[in-house]
Protein backbone atom coordinates (compact mmCIF):
# COMPACT_ATOMS: atom_id res chain seq x y z
CA UNK A 1 0.00 0.00 0.00
CA UNK A 2 2.81 2.64 1.17
CA UNK A 3 4.83 1.60 -2.10
CA UNK A 4 2.14 2.22 -4.49
CA UNK A 5 1.33 5.60 -2.45
CA UNK A 6 5.08 6.70 -3.06
CA UNK A 7 4.26 5.89 -6.79
CA UNK A 8 1.56 7.53 -7.20
CA UNK A 9 3.16 10.63 -5.69
CA UNK A 10 6.35 10.36 -7.96
CA UNK A 11 3.67 10.14 -10.57
CA UNK A 12 1.91 13.48 -9.78
CA UNK A 13 4.90 15.06 -9.02
CA UNK A 14 6.68 14.50 -12.59
CA UNK A 15 3.36 15.11 -14.27
CA UNK A 16 3.01 18.82 -12.35
CA UNK A 17 6.94 19.82 -12.13
CA UNK A 18 6.71 22.46 -14.13
CA UNK A 19 3.91 23.83 -12.16
CA UNK A 20 5.68 23.08 -8.79
CA UNK A 21 8.46 24.79 -10.09
CA UNK A 22 6.40 28.00 -11.27
CA UNK A 23 5.43 27.97 -7.10
CA UNK A 24 8.65 27.59 -5.66
CA UNK A 25 9.27 31.88 -5.88
CA UNK A 26 6.77 32.04 -2.97
CA UNK A 27 7.27 28.43 -1.81
CA UNK A 28 10.45 30.43 -0.38
CA UNK A 29 8.93 34.02 0.08
CA UNK A 30 6.15 32.40 2.35
CA UNK A 31 8.38 29.92 4.40
CA UNK A 32 11.13 33.27 4.82
CA UNK A 33 8.70 35.76 5.74
CA UNK A 34 6.00 34.05 7.26
CA UNK A 35 7.08 30.90 8.92
CA UNK A 36 10.43 32.16 9.71
CA UNK A 37 9.88 34.59 11.75
CA UNK A 38 7.58 32.64 14.16
CA UNK A 39 10.60 32.07 16.27
CA UNK A 40 10.09 35.69 17.44
CA UNK A 41 6.63 34.87 19.10
CA UNK A 42 8.69 34.69 21.79
CA UNK A 43 9.27 38.46 22.69
CA UNK A 44 5.43 38.28 23.24
CA UNK A 45 6.06 36.22 26.45
CA UNK A 46 9.53 38.23 27.43
CA UNK A 47 10.82 41.31 28.85
CA UNK A 48 13.11 41.86 25.20
CA UNK A 49 16.82 43.87 26.18
CA UNK A 50 18.56 44.44 23.23
CA UNK A 51 22.03 43.23 25.25
CA UNK A 52 20.40 39.48 25.75
CA UNK A 53 18.23 38.95 22.36
CA UNK A 54 15.25 36.97 22.39
CA UNK A 55 16.57 33.87 24.39
CA UNK A 56 18.72 35.68 26.75
CA UNK A 57 15.65 37.83 27.42
CA UNK A 58 13.71 37.29 30.97
CA UNK A 59 10.02 35.86 30.84
CA UNK A 60 7.96 37.83 31.97
CA UNK A 61 4.62 35.79 31.14
CA UNK A 62 0.99 37.48 30.06
CA UNK A 63 2.05 40.82 31.65
CA UNK A 64 2.96 41.93 28.19
CA UNK A 65 -0.39 41.11 27.04
CA UNK A 66 -1.83 43.74 29.53
CA UNK A 67 -0.97 46.88 27.87
CA UNK A 68 -4.24 45.94 25.40
CA UNK A 69 -6.06 44.68 27.59
CA UNK A 70 -5.83 47.09 30.18
CA UNK A 71 -5.90 49.90 28.17
CA UNK A 72 -8.44 52.14 28.33
CA UNK A 73 -8.61 53.15 24.80
CA UNK A 74 -9.23 49.48 24.15
CA UNK A 75 -12.83 49.70 23.13
CA UNK A 76 -12.24 52.73 21.09
CA UNK A 77 -9.39 51.15 19.37
CA UNK A 78 -10.93 47.93 18.64
CA UNK A 79 -14.53 49.24 17.70
CA UNK A 80 -12.40 51.64 14.89
CA UNK A 81 -10.88 48.46 13.36
CA UNK A 82 -13.80 46.14 13.12
CA UNK A 83 -15.84 48.77 12.08
CA UNK A 84 -13.76 50.20 9.14
CA UNK A 85 -12.54 46.42 8.25
CA UNK A 86 -16.48 45.54 8.11
CA UNK A 87 -17.23 48.26 5.74
CA UNK A 88 -14.31 48.01 4.14
CA UNK A 89 -15.68 43.95 3.37
CA UNK A 90 -18.63 45.17 2.02
CA UNK A 91 -17.93 48.06 0.07
CA UNK A 92 -14.85 46.54 -1.52
CA UNK A 93 -17.27 43.16 -2.77
CA UNK A 94 -19.98 44.95 -3.71
CA UNK A 95 -18.08 47.46 -6.05
CA UNK A 96 -15.49 45.12 -7.45
CA UNK A 97 -17.72 42.60 -8.22
CA UNK A 98 -20.59 45.16 -9.82
CA UNK A 99 -17.31 46.94 -12.04
CA UNK A 100 -15.69 43.20 -13.16
CA UNK A 101 -19.87 42.54 -14.43
CA UNK A 102 -19.78 45.78 -16.66
CA UNK A 103 -16.17 45.33 -17.57
CA UNK A 104 -17.21 42.03 -18.97
CA UNK A 105 -19.76 43.59 -21.19
CA UNK A 106 -17.41 45.67 -23.03
CA UNK A 107 -16.67 44.61 -26.22
CA UNK A 108 -14.12 47.51 -27.00
CA UNK A 109 -10.85 45.66 -26.12
CA UNK A 110 -9.05 49.30 -25.92
CA UNK A 111 -11.80 50.48 -23.09
CA UNK A 112 -11.34 47.60 -21.34
CA UNK A 113 -7.72 48.19 -21.40
CA UNK A 114 -7.93 51.45 -20.87
CA UNK A 115 -10.18 50.87 -17.77
CA UNK A 116 -8.37 48.15 -16.04
CA UNK A 117 -5.43 50.60 -16.23
CA UNK A 118 -6.93 53.29 -15.15
CA UNK A 119 -8.43 51.20 -11.98
CA UNK A 120 -5.38 49.33 -11.53
CA UNK A 121 -2.88 51.92 -11.09
CA UNK A 122 -3.66 52.82 -7.68
CA UNK A 123 -2.79 50.03 -6.02
CA UNK A 124 0.99 50.21 -7.12
CA UNK A 125 1.00 54.14 -5.47
CA UNK A 126 2.41 53.93 -1.66
CA UNK A 127 -0.49 55.58 1.57
CA UNK A 128 2.56 58.31 1.39
CA UNK A 129 2.15 59.32 -1.72
CA UNK A 130 -1.42 58.61 -1.84
CA UNK A 131 -1.54 61.10 1.89
CA UNK A 132 0.06 63.80 0.01
CA UNK A 133 -2.58 63.89 -2.62
CA UNK A 134 -5.95 63.59 -0.55
CA UNK A 135 -3.88 66.48 1.53
CA UNK A 136 -3.63 69.26 -1.52
CA UNK A 137 -7.31 67.91 -2.01
CA UNK A 138 -8.30 68.68 1.56
CA UNK A 139 -6.08 71.18 3.08
CA UNK A 140 -8.26 73.89 4.92
CA UNK A 141 -6.81 76.54 3.58
CA UNK A 142 -5.88 75.94 -0.39
CA UNK A 143 -7.45 72.62 -0.89
CA UNK A 144 -9.00 71.90 -4.13
CA UNK A 145 -12.38 70.62 -2.54
CA UNK A 146 -12.45 74.02 -0.23
CA UNK A 147 -11.62 76.12 -3.49
CA UNK A 148 -14.69 74.63 -4.58
CA UNK A 149 -17.00 75.22 -1.66
CA UNK A 150 -15.61 79.02 -1.97
CA UNK A 151 -17.02 79.36 -5.36
CA UNK A 152 -20.65 77.76 -4.68
CA UNK A 153 -20.57 80.37 -1.60
CA UNK A 154 -20.24 77.51 1.17
CA UNK A 155 -17.99 77.26 3.98
CA UNK A 156 -14.39 76.12 4.17
CA UNK A 157 -13.83 72.98 5.91
CA UNK A 158 -11.44 72.12 8.90
CA UNK A 159 -11.00 68.32 7.50
CA UNK A 160 -7.49 67.88 9.76
CA UNK A 161 -10.09 68.56 12.65
CA UNK A 162 -13.41 67.27 11.29
CA UNK A 163 -13.58 63.41 13.41
CA UNK A 164 -17.05 62.87 11.64
CA UNK A 165 -15.61 63.34 7.79
CA UNK A 166 -12.87 60.66 8.14
CA UNK A 167 -15.54 58.46 8.80
CA UNK A 168 -16.58 58.78 4.88
CA UNK A 169 -12.89 59.25 4.02
CA UNK A 170 -11.53 56.19 4.79
CA UNK A 171 -13.67 53.92 2.90
CA UNK A 172 -13.62 55.95 0.21
CA UNK A 173 -9.76 56.40 -0.36
CA UNK A 174 -9.61 52.72 0.55
CA UNK A 175 -11.92 51.11 -2.01
CA UNK A 176 -10.41 53.56 -4.81
CA UNK A 177 -7.09 52.35 -3.89
CA UNK A 178 -7.77 48.22 -3.63
CA UNK A 179 -10.89 48.13 -6.29
CA UNK A 180 -8.87 47.43 -9.37
CA UNK A 181 -7.52 44.43 -8.30
CA UNK A 182 -10.28 43.03 -6.36
CA UNK A 183 -12.58 44.05 -9.99
CA UNK A 184 -9.93 42.17 -11.73
CA UNK A 185 -9.56 38.80 -9.94
CA UNK A 186 -13.58 38.95 -10.66
CA UNK A 187 -13.16 39.32 -13.96
CA UNK A 188 -11.08 36.62 -14.57
CA UNK A 189 -13.25 34.13 -13.20
CA UNK A 190 -16.10 35.43 -15.29
CA UNK A 191 -13.62 35.00 -18.44
CA UNK A 192 -13.78 30.98 -17.50
CA UNK A 193 -17.55 30.96 -18.05
CA UNK A 194 -18.22 29.04 -20.93
CA UNK A 195 -19.78 31.46 -22.81
CA UNK A 196 -22.67 29.07 -24.68
CA UNK A 197 -23.91 29.37 -21.25
CA UNK A 198 -24.77 33.36 -22.13
CA UNK A 199 -25.82 31.84 -25.75
CA UNK A 200 -28.51 29.49 -24.42
CA UNK A 201 -29.83 32.38 -22.13
CA UNK A 202 -29.83 34.61 -24.91
CA UNK A 203 -31.66 32.55 -27.32
CA UNK A 204 -33.77 31.36 -24.43
CA UNK A 205 -35.04 35.53 -24.13
CA UNK A 206 -33.14 35.81 -21.05
CA UNK A 207 -32.78 39.35 -19.66
CA UNK A 208 -29.37 41.09 -18.89
CA UNK A 209 -30.33 41.04 -15.09
CA UNK A 210 -31.98 37.52 -15.21
CA UNK A 211 -28.50 36.07 -17.15
CA UNK A 212 -25.92 38.44 -14.35
CA UNK A 213 -27.93 36.63 -11.38
CA UNK A 214 -28.29 32.95 -13.09
CA UNK A 215 -24.86 32.66 -14.96
CA UNK A 216 -22.89 35.12 -13.92
CA UNK A 217 -22.89 35.58 -9.90
CA UNK A 218 -22.99 31.63 -9.04
CA UNK A 219 -19.60 31.70 -10.89
CA UNK A 220 -18.24 33.99 -8.94
CA UNK A 221 -19.78 32.58 -5.16
CA UNK A 222 -16.65 30.27 -4.57
CA UNK A 223 -14.22 33.08 -5.66
CA UNK A 224 -16.26 35.84 -3.50
CA UNK A 225 -16.44 33.49 -0.68
CA UNK A 226 -12.89 32.65 -0.34
CA UNK A 227 -11.81 36.24 -0.58
CA UNK A 228 -14.33 37.42 2.32
CA UNK A 229 -13.14 34.49 4.80
CA UNK A 230 -9.20 35.59 3.74
CA UNK A 231 -10.36 39.02 4.55
CA UNK A 232 -12.19 38.27 8.01
CA UNK A 233 -9.23 36.57 8.99
CA UNK A 234 -7.45 39.76 8.81
CA UNK A 235 -10.31 41.97 9.97
CA UNK A 236 -8.13 42.88 13.92
CA UNK A 237 -5.69 43.96 11.60
CA UNK A 238 -6.19 47.35 9.78
CA UNK A 239 -3.94 49.04 6.82
CA UNK A 240 -1.49 50.75 9.18
CA UNK A 241 -0.44 53.14 5.91
CA UNK A 242 -4.36 54.15 5.29
CA UNK A 243 -5.02 55.34 9.23
CA UNK A 244 -1.45 56.42 9.63
CA UNK A 245 -0.42 58.51 6.81
CA UNK A 246 -3.38 59.49 5.43
CA UNK A 247 -4.89 61.64 8.59
CA UNK A 248 -1.26 62.88 8.97
CA UNK A 249 -1.23 61.29 12.57
CA UNK A 250 -3.91 64.35 13.80
CA UNK A 251 -4.47 64.01 17.24
CA UNK A 252 -7.42 65.65 17.48
CA UNK A 253 -8.75 62.77 15.14
CA UNK A 254 -8.10 59.76 16.98
CA UNK A 255 -11.30 59.47 17.87
CA UNK A 256 -12.94 58.03 14.36
CA UNK A 257 -8.82 57.52 12.81
CA UNK A 258 -7.04 55.46 16.01
CA UNK A 259 -7.02 51.78 15.20
CA UNK A 260 -5.14 49.05 16.91
CA UNK A 261 -2.65 49.11 14.56
CA UNK A 262 -1.64 53.29 15.04
CA UNK A 263 -2.32 52.66 18.44
CA UNK A 264 0.17 49.86 19.18
CA UNK A 265 2.74 51.88 17.16
CA UNK A 266 2.78 55.14 19.53
CA UNK A 267 2.88 52.77 22.20
CA UNK A 268 6.20 51.31 20.82
CA UNK A 269 7.55 54.68 19.59
CA UNK A 270 6.80 56.25 23.70
CA UNK A 271 7.94 53.16 25.64
CA UNK A 272 10.02 51.31 23.42
CA UNK A 273 8.48 48.08 24.79
CA UNK A 274 9.05 45.80 21.94
CA UNK A 275 7.45 42.83 24.10
CA UNK A 276 3.96 44.84 24.45
CA UNK A 277 4.13 44.91 20.67
CA UNK A 278 4.63 41.52 19.87
CA UNK A 279 1.90 40.93 22.21
CA UNK A 280 -0.48 42.79 20.36
CA UNK A 281 0.80 41.59 17.09
CA UNK A 282 0.11 37.31 18.13
CA UNK A 283 -3.13 38.49 19.76
CA UNK A 284 -4.24 39.86 16.37
CA UNK A 285 -3.03 37.13 14.93
CA UNK A 286 -4.28 34.28 16.90
CA UNK A 287 -8.13 36.01 16.76
CA UNK A 288 -7.41 35.93 12.98
CA UNK A 289 -6.74 32.67 12.89
CA UNK A 290 -9.95 31.50 14.95
CA UNK A 291 -11.99 33.83 12.90
CA UNK A 292 -11.26 32.09 9.61
CA UNK A 293 -11.18 28.81 11.00
CA UNK A 294 -15.05 29.69 12.04
CA UNK A 295 -16.19 31.27 9.47
CA UNK A 296 -14.80 28.51 7.07
CA UNK A 297 -16.82 25.75 8.68
CA UNK A 298 -19.84 27.56 8.68
CA UNK A 299 -19.32 27.80 5.22
CA UNK A 300 -18.34 24.53 4.77
CA UNK A 301 -21.38 23.34 6.52
CA UNK A 302 -23.59 25.50 4.29
CA UNK A 303 -21.78 24.57 1.13
CA UNK A 304 -18.87 22.65 1.27
CA UNK A 305 -17.79 23.58 -2.58
CA UNK A 306 -17.38 26.90 -1.40
CA UNK A 307 -15.11 26.64 1.67
CA UNK A 308 -11.50 27.27 2.01
CA UNK A 309 -10.47 24.05 3.09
Amino acid sequence: MAINRKRQFLKQFRKNKFLLALTLPMVIYTFIFSYTPMFGAMVAFKRYQFDKGILGSEWVGLSNFKFLFTSPDLVRIVRNTLGYNALFIVSTLLASVAIALMLYELTSKKLLKAYQSVMFFPHFLSWVVVAYMVYAFLNPRSGMLNQWFGSLGLEAIDWYNNTTAWIYIFPIASLWKTIGMNAIMYYAALLSVDPTYYEAAKMDGASRWKIITNISLPFLYPLMTILVILAIGHIFSADFGLFYQLPMNSPTLFATTDVIDTYVFRALMELGNIGMSSAADLTKSVLGFILIITVNAVVRKINPDRSLF
